[in-house]
């Protein structure tokens, strides 16, 4: 439920439309949704590998400590807390409070007053007890699974749609712009899946963690593909592609069609409710990141407490929440964020390769689970995030440039705390 909740936020509530751009045409539009469901499988089974050997808090930095070095693992530990993980905890919240503002519309700085508050709440129900964190999460992601689930059967049942919209629309064919449109709309579709490692963040708080870590990120990813095909099934099947290329609110205009006027106001709340579980898992996940940074010497000693009451560490989240918030009051964070995207699959693409690393220099360490077909799907994965970096340097070099600067302004950081 971290995992799932964690990935379902509001990104295939938008990204079909874009896709639907891309491919035009409803078995390239499914294609690639399959396709991204793999990669990201493929990435999943094998940093799963990592999560069941080293079940400690803090994820990705452990593992790039282990098999790169403690730098490497200090400048994503430094990239996750001043960008990648605290201004998608901003972004999301801000995104909640937009939506809510469907039903009483909000100043600018009420908006972002809303936003900030619901981080804070979250944080708390986070500090004061792990399970409860977890046990919201499961609340949430059932009831956001439930809702869609039942906006998809709605959508197949009810009169609205045609197999029409399934046909393909027109266009040059040529094999160049179709491999240059299937890689655009990958990238988005991998957009969407982002968020599978969230439970290796926690691994050192998992009851069996060599068994548990790999069956929870395998079971999660085959829910979300299954959630994702028949969402746009339900979609393609009511707008068409024409429709879905115009739409900006793509998951409203197609409730509108079997649900009528009040369509919009059900999709608003079911992302609503999305939102809010999305956020929470990552707030719950992500403060282990300083919180095993500090444990190492590697940032402010205090986020290493434990908190004697609650057995939580407070700290970490509360250092987390004040930086998220920030965040949200700068207005800055869409921008963070797409400065850092293409560093993330740096990591991601550093993870998969440690997999390899540390099969090669220590064969002797515990591996409860194996990566299945090793060294091809690790290979695989390694590939596809070279692929995607490359083509964010490409297309947004500036972007690019800054996400490098970002990191690297960890460098000086790393050597102050190791001093």
């Amino acid at each position: 439920m971290i995992n799932a909740g964690g990935i379902i936020g509001s990104g295939i509530f938008m990204v079909p439309a874009t896709v639907a751009l891309y491919t035009q045409s409803s078995s390239l539009f499914f294609l690639v949704w399959v396709l991204g469901g793999i990669v990201t499988l493929f990435g999943a089974l094998s940093i799963a590998e990592l999560g069941a050997s080293m079940p400690k808090a803090g994820g990705q930095y452990v593992y790039l400590n282990k098999a790169y070095g403690p730098l490497w693992g200090f400048l994503y530990g430094w990239s996750a807390i001043t960008v990648i993980n605290t201004a998608s905890i901003a972004a999301i919240a801000v995104a909640f409070a937009e939506y809510f503002g469907y039903f009483f519309p909000f100043s600018s700085l009420i908006i972002k007053s809303i936003a900030v508050s619901t981080i804070i709440l979250l944080t708390i129900i986070n500090i004061i007890d792990v399970k409860s964190g977890a046990r919201f999460q499961n609340i949430f992601t059932m009831a956001k699974i439930a809702a869609i689930i039942g906006i998809i059967i709605l959508g197949i049942t009810m009169e609205g749609g045609t197999l029409n919209n399934f046909s393909p629309l027109t266009s040059d064919g040529s094999l160049s712009s179709v491999i240059g449109s299937l890689g655009l709309a990958m990238i988005a579709v991998l957009w969407t899946f982002d968020g599978w490692i969230f439970v290796t963040y926690i691994a050192g708080e998992i009851k069996n963690p060599g068994r548990n870590i790999p069956l929870s990120i395998f079971y999660c990813i085959i829910i979300v593909m299954t959630i994702y095909i028949s969402i746009n099934y339900v979609l393609v099947y009511t707008l068409g592609f024409e429709k879905m290329m115009t739409s900006n609110l793509v998951m409203s205009d197609a409730a509108s069609i079997f649900l009528g006027n009040n369509g919009a106001a059900v999709v608003t709340i079911i992302i609503l409710i999305s939102l809010v579980g999305s956020n929470n898992g990552f707030i719950l996940t992500s403060a282990r990141i300083n919180y095993a940074m500090a444990k190492k010497n590697q940032f402010f000693q205090q986020a290493a407490l434990i908190h004697p009451k609650f057995e939580s560490p407070a700290n970490a989240l509360i250092i987390q929440c004040i930086w998220a918030s920030i965040l949200t009051f700068s207005g800055t964070f869409n921008q963070l964020i797409t400065y850092i995207i293409f560093a993330s699959w740096i990591f991601y693409a550093m993870s998969a390769g440690a997999v390899i690393i540390l099969r090669k220099n220590k064969p002797d360490m515990e591996r409860p689970y194996r990566t299945p077909l090793y060294p091809i799907i690790p290979i695989i994965f390694i590939i596809f995030a070279i692929i995607i970096t490359i083509n964010t340097i490409l297309e947004a070099p500036r972007d690019a440039i800054f996400g490098m600067i970002i990191i690297l302004s960890g460098v000086p950081l790393y050597y102050y705390w190791k001093k």
